[in-house]
């Protein structure tokens, strides 16, 4: 278990140092409520990102993205509707992207506009 916190606190790091090349301003990582947690938040051409990071070894047990499950699509959705009261952010367009982090061969996979979601607040 420790294993896995330390393997997915590496690929956190690894997706927002990627996402800071890239132009994006990171405004939150590991942003928790009572439902659950958001990896990463961050503000790119007027858009607030919800990032999901999911960090493999290695392809064994399919892609990473795949673990993202229609039910942990509507616990993200969900704490970004909190995060979004929170802080204020009515006013801006919202998407949901993950990373995938392959930790054995380097690589960095990022789907943008990887699902939809029906925000409430």
């Amino acid at each position: 278990m420790l294993n896995n916190k330390i393997k997915g606190g590496s690929g956190e790091q690894l997706a927002a140092a990627y996402l800071k090349r890239k132009g994006y301003e990171i405004i939150a990582t590991n942003f928790k409520t009572n439902i659950g947690e958001i990896d990463i938040v961050a503000a790119y051409d007027g858009c607030l990102v919800f990032v999901e990071v999911k960090a493999r070894m290695s392809d064994k047990y399919g892609e990473p993205s795949e673990a993202v499950t229609v039910y942990k699509q509507r616990k993200i959705s969900q704490v970004a509707s909190q995060f979004i009261t929170k802080y204020r952010y009515f006013d801006c367009d919202v998407r949901f992207d993950i990373i995938e982090v392959r930790m054995d061969i380097k690589e960095i996979n990022h789907i943008e506009n990887a699902f939809d979601c029906c925000l409430r607040y």
